[in-house]
Order: C-alpha cells, then structure tokens, then sequence
C-alpha cells in the first residue's frame, strides 16, 4: 500500500551453511564457548546482581569451567547455547550518523548468546555476515540499538581476523551505523495497544499513502513536515545530519492535517476509481477543496444528485427564495450572475443573499464553492429546489 517496494529478497533460512562456517570460524578463533546455564539460573543472577546495585552483566561462569565439567554436563543431556565472547581489552568506538562519537567498554557489556541449545540463531552473528556478504554499507535503526551495534563492531573484526571473509581496507570493516531516536506519542512513549498506528488501520481512516511517506520522512529531523507527494523530492532532501537525539513525536493530528493538503494536490486521474458513479472532473474540482478524505467524496456528490435535506425558511426567505427560482438562468457563470441581480432586485447582501441560497440548493450551511456546484447540480434541478424551499 505504501509503495514502498524492495530491491530484493534474501531467506536467512538459505544462508545457514554461511553462518554454520561462520560460526566455526570463530570458534577456533576462541571468539565463541559453550555456556550451560538455564533460562532460570541466568535469571537468578541477574536478580541478585540488580539486588545489589550491579549491572546485570553476565559473569563468564562459563568459560572457567573444565573440559571434564563441560563432558559432564552434556552427559547429563544438558545441551549449551553459544556466546560470542567480546575483548576486553580495547573500547568499542564508531562515529554515528546521528548520535556523534561513540564508544563503549566491552567490560560493561554481556558476552550475547548467538546460537540456542536446539541450534537455531539469534539475531547477532547472522546479520554481521549478512551485512559483510550482502556489501551492506549503511545500517540505520533505533537508538535501542546502539549497545547491540557495540557488539557487532567486534563481530565484523573478530570474522575479518578469524579469516571467514577476505579483509577489506583496515578501516572499513563494518558498515556506517546511524540510530534514530524512538518515536513517541503527543503524550509520551508510544503503546502497541493503541492498535492506531498501523498500515491497515491509516487506510481504513482514508489516509493517503504519500501523506505516511511524507509524516515519516521528515519526522525527528530540523526539517519541516510538508505535504510533499513527489517521493523523488522527499528523497533528495534526506539527509542524516538533519535528525536529532531528542525522541520524534507522532502527531496524529498532524498526520490528519498532511493527509488533507496532499488530498487537495490529487488530480481527478489519481482518485477516478474511487469516486461515486457520475462524478467527473468537474465535480472533483468542485468538492475537492471540502476534503480531508478521498472517502468523504460521495458525502459532498450527494449535493450534487440529491437528495437533500433543507432546513425551514422563515416567510421572508420563502419568497426570497421564489424569487430566485424566477430569477435563475443558465449562461456561463449562472451562480453569479443570480446573485448579482437578487442583490440588485433585493438590496439582500452577506450572509442573507448567499446563505439562504446555499440552504436550497444544498441542504447545508457550508461547503463547495457555490460557483463550482451549481451548474453541477443543473438548471431544472436547481430550480426545482429553490421552489420547494419556497413552498
């Protein structure tokens, strides 16, 4: 729906023989070791860490065990999982694209499992050598991130020198790593439960794709959100620089008031197949100005086809309006041209010439331009409902 297409399609799930050699790579490069804990052991240090003011870092139990200890507990049938075990003897440092300098100290971080006990993979290593074996050379995600890009980084140096892939240049062995702040609501962080800020859930609102596309493209940077519909315009104006630490709120609000801009820029040819039957171009530009939806097009064609609701006229706007009906022919302009000589005829002008007209003819106070509408509407129609107002 948003249009926005990939270049192509990888399956990780056709690239495990690239994280198998991976991951034996690193092996005998003593970069990874078998650990043997359980979910609940894990967690039980966790909590008496945190119970006494501690980070809760994992603590390489693991590696202190003895090749006899290891045998015994996979004789016990206990399986391990796998850690990528970071060195701690160098700070992590990159520049990202949005945050600036960054360094970290591996000592503070946990060794991060990489392979479950069943033998599947987590997240971390399969992306490093995606990211290595697919070229990638931008990665820009959430400011969440930023200790799991830590990581990797080690990741990226650690498979260049277990010699997994051929090393490029010293100094780009991974690729340039921007985070964007989290996004947040008008009134603070963001919650799925919402269940409003999905794809599924714009459409039914009758949001327009480009306006999404042009909310997300500017949101979080020092540039202003527009309702910009060309994506090529939108594109060339990104920039990584332009976008801040501070987190970018939604605005539903906003979102609404884009979705109304863009829908005015919409040419009769781009919303044809989603107009009511009879509607044509005329009448699009008619009624397009009264619209923050393409859906509420066939709520302003019903002033167009009828029928309409009008309001009670007081005795004086009965025979105004009789005399309208008398006073109505068709030419070029008829709108102006009937107000034109009632305001002549009557000395009626503001509010009371046009007004009791627009009641009429459209059962409304407000709406399209009457100028528009009114040869939409037809000559014997428009009179025939002037003299009922009259009636």
């Amino acid at each position: 729906w948003l249009g926005l297409e990939p270049d192509g399609e990888e399956r990780q799930s056709a690239r495990l023989a690239k994280y198998e050699t991976a991951f034996e790579a690193l092996k005998a490069a003593g970069r990874v070791y078998p650990a043997y804990e359980t979910a609940q052991e894990l967690d039980l240090k966790r909590k008496i860490q945190l119970g006494r003011g501690l980070p809760p870092i994992y603590d390489r139990a693991a590696l202190a065990l003895s090749d006899a200890e290891r045998a015994a507990k996979e004789a016990e049938g206990i399986a391990p999982h796998w850690r990528f075990r970071l060195d701690h003897d160098e700070p992590i440092t990159w520049d990202d694209g949005v945050r600036g300098a960054q360094k970290f100290a591996p000592a503070q971080l946990s060794d991060p499992v990489i392979r479950r006990a069943d033998g599947s993979w987590l997240y971390m290593l399969p992306s490093a050598v995606d990211d290595i074996d697919m070229g990638v050379t931008h990665v820009l995600r959430g400011e969440d991130h930023v200790s799991n890009t830590a990581v990797q980084i080690q990741m990226f140096t650690a498979l260049y020198a277990a010699g997994f892939v051929a090393a490029k240049s010293a100094a780009k062995r991974h690729p340039d790593f921007a985070h964007e702040a989290l996004l947040v609501g008008r009134e603070g962080k963001l919650s799925k439960r919402l269940g409003s800020l999905g794809c599924d859930a714009f459409r039914e609102r009758g949001i327009e794709p480009e306006a999404v596309i042009a909310l997300l493209a500017r949101l979080g940077t020092s540039q202003p959100v527009e309702p910009i519909a060309d994506r090529a315009a939108l594109l060339d104006s990104f920039d990584l620089s332009t976008f801040g630490r501070a987190p970018a709120k939604f605005d539903d609000a906003e979102l609404e008031r884009i979705n109304t801009a863009i829908v005015h820029q919409l040419d009769f040819a781009d919303v044809a197949d989603r107009l009511p039957a009879g509607m044509d171009e005329a009448g699009w530009h008619a009624i397009r100005p009264n619209l923050a939806t393409v859906a509420e097009a066939g709520e302003w064609w019903r002033l167009v086809t009828g029928p309409i609701e009008q309001p009670t006229f007081s005795d004086e706007d009965r025979a105004y309006l009789a005399e309208a009906a008398d006073a109505l022919s068709w030419g070029d302009n008829p709108w102006h041209a009937l107000t034109n000589a009632l305001k002549e005829t009557t000395g009626r002008k503001g509010k009371a010439l046009f007004l009791p007209l627009r009641q009429a003819l459209t059962g409304m106070d407000h709406g399209p331009d009457m100028a528009e509408l009114l040869p939409l509407i037809g000559e014997g129609e428009a009179k025939g409902r002037l003299r009922c107002g009259a009636a």
